[in-house]
């Protein structure tokens, strides 16, 4: 006969052993990749793979060069949520309202 110490014994044996199979299963997995949206160009492409999921790939300088690529394939060209146009290099403004900052020294 078993006594009830070894049984619980074996039983948590065997759950730890399962926690740890579970952990390394989690832990094998690969990483989801970031949709990156690069703040330097102006135009994303918005590419569907097998299965309904999508793929952001914002490298485009023009709608032209997105065109181009998706031709042919199941995507769209879409403007960059994140860019935005460079600063001209004319002379900055105060704000409505508010002086113009004067030098201190």
């Amino acid at each position: 006969m078993y006594s009830s110490l070894t049984i619980r014994t074996k039983a948590m044996v065997g759950a730890l052993a399962a926690a740890t199979v579970a952990g390394a299963a989690i832990m094998a997995s690969a990483p989801a990749l970031a949709q990156r949206y690069d703040p330097r160009y102006p135009v994303c492409l918005q590419k569907w793979e097998w299965g309904g999921s999508s793929t952001m790939y914002c490298n485009y300088p023009s709608w032209e060069a997105c065109k181009a690529s998706a031709a042919g394939l199941s995507a769209m060209c879409m403007t960059n949520p994140y860019w935005s146009e460079p600063m001209t290099t004319g002379a900055v403004r105060a704000p409505a309202g508010r002086p113009a900052a004067t030098r201190m020294w």
